[in-house]
């Protein structure tokens, strides 16, 4: 097969910023000097956090495995100033206090708003579980200061549009940590869809293996999952004495605590702390069809799977989202395969069916199969002289370097809140449906069910006193 045409060039080109996350650049830009060190404020430092903040500012807070004992060599010196450190884990916040003696450190993020002056931060990373995402990232936002946060963006779907517009009106550099993003693969994978390498598509699966959540206990056994559980816990046990467990908690219903939930991923199977697989894998693997097919808002939803639980996801769940036509680009089905379900496609192939998780998506001229990692063009034989179209979109220093650019210069950011928002909110629009137990018809401008009025009860939540994000 000889190289495709490429339609609309000027279209392709411009999607080369757009569809790359870059949908805006930031209005406000640091008015330091692009060569002096930026002003930063950490709000979650363990885990995530821990990783995040050696990617920007280049000190690991956790000792290396390959360590030697006696390794007494000096850490290295930040490349970024931190002003600022906050996490409810007594152990991460005195590991980071001790690595940045003149931060300033915090068990809770409204004090640290409350506390340090809007000139004294150039920009916020939030790594916390992400049902304080939102609400560790709006205060940010309404001081017009960039923010890097963990995905997913939100707990929920009317707190990811409520983020989505906070960022659209404050004009700043955000970024989504969808780290997989920011690699080569995908963005040739986006390229090949685009130039029309396998013709119209019209359906993608997406199939991921991971299978957490509810399931029986063999079941759990076989798919490591990090905790079996059926219902929440009746016994309340005394939190570790590190833990401000009411802080933890935030804006989600009390509970007692009990080790079941702590510490993650654990929690990422309860509906009042997380969503599962869907929204923290979904993140990552639903951003591929997301960006390569330019989709948004879906018209529907259906998901199928075991009766669902009212406060556990499920381990395994499929669902179908339907979108239309976006310019040239047909109407599309996108099905998602979480756990151990898999398609017949998949199945019945016996070289798609050897890779565990991945995208497949299906055109009239060919098929695509992708990981993160790599791809292929399918049936390879059709493919065999296949010329690939020149890049069109720009390699990635990685996404901890382009939000720091983005700051300092103004660049654009690949997984800014503009396109990480819709994402999330497509992502929880499926726990919506599972959680309705039907087809679910999404009127996105209204942000409304329209034809099952009580599955809109599963797109917000009224959070605990204290806790607000408008």
């Amino acid at each position: 097969m000889s190289q495709p045409s490429i339609p609309r060039r000027q279209f392709l080109a411009q999607s080369t910023l757009a569809a790359a996350g870059a949908l805006g650049f930031p209005a406000i830009v640091s008015s330091r000097s692009p060569n002096a060190r930026l002003n930063l404020v950490f709000i979650g430092v363990g885990g995530r956090g821990a990783s995040n903040v050696q990617s920007l500012v280049g000190v690991p807070l956790m000792r290396p495995k390959n360590a030697k004992a006696g390794d007494t060599a000096p850490p290295p010196q930040p490349t970024e100033n931190v002003v600022a450190i906050c996490d409810v884990n007594g152990e991460n916040l005195d590991r980071a206090a001790a690595a940045f003696k003149g931060a300033r450190a915090f068990r809770d993020f409204r004090k640290l708003y409350d506390t340090i002056k809007e000139s004294e931060i150039d920009g916020v990373v939030v790594s916390t579980t992400e049902h304080t995402h939102a609400y560790a990232t709006m205060p940010a936002l309404k001081m017009k200061k960039p923010v890097y946060c963990e995905k997913p963006l939100t707990r929920d779907v009317a707190e990811a549009r409520l983020i989505t517009q906070a960022a659209a009106e404050a004009g700043v550099a955000t970024q989504m940590g969808t780290q997989i993003h920011g690699m080569p693969n995908y963005r040739r994978v986006v390229e090949l869809i685009q130039s029309g390498a396998i013709g119209k598509v019209t359906e993608a699966h997406v199939c991921v293996s991971r299978a957490w959540g509810l399931q029986s206990k063999e079941e759990a056994e076989k798919n490591k999952d990090v905790v079996f559980v059926t219902e929440r816990p009746k016994e309340e046990q005394t939190p570790p004495p590190y833990l401000d467990w009411d802080l933890w908690l935030g804006p989600a219903p009390y509970r007692p605590y009990n080790e079941v939930y702590f510490p993650g991923p654990k929690w990422y199977r309860w509906w009042d702390f997380g969503n599962g697989t869907m929204s923290d894998l979904g993140s990552h693997w639903n951003d591929l069809p997301f960006w390569a097919l330019q989709l948004d808002a879906p018209l529907s939803i259906e998901a199928f799977g075991p009766p669902p639980h009212p406060e556990i996801a499920p381990a395994t769940m499929s669902a179908v989202y339907e979108y239309g036509a976006r310019g040239e680009m047909p109407a599309c089905k996108l099905h998602w395969h979480q756990g151990t379900d898999k398609p017949d496609v998949w199945k019945n192939d016996p070289f798609i069916s050897q890779w565990n998780s991945g995208v497949l998506f299906i055109g009239d001229k060919g098929m695509l199969l992708s990981d993160y990692g790599k791809h292929v063009l399918l049936p390879e034989a059709s493919f065999k002289d296949f010329q690939r179209p020149k890049p069109f979109i720009a390699d990635s220093p990685g996404q901890h370097i382009e939000w720091l650019n983005a700051i300092r210069h103004g660049t654009p950011t690949g997984s800014p809140f503009s396109y990480g928002g819709p994402l999330s909110e497509a992502n929880h629009l499926g726990n919506v449906a599972f959680r309705a137990g039907g087809k679910i018809l999404w009127d996105a401008k209204a942000m409304k069910i329209t034809n099952n009025e009580a599955a809109n009860r599963f797109l917000s939540r009224v959070p605990r006193a204290g806790w607000k994000l408008a």
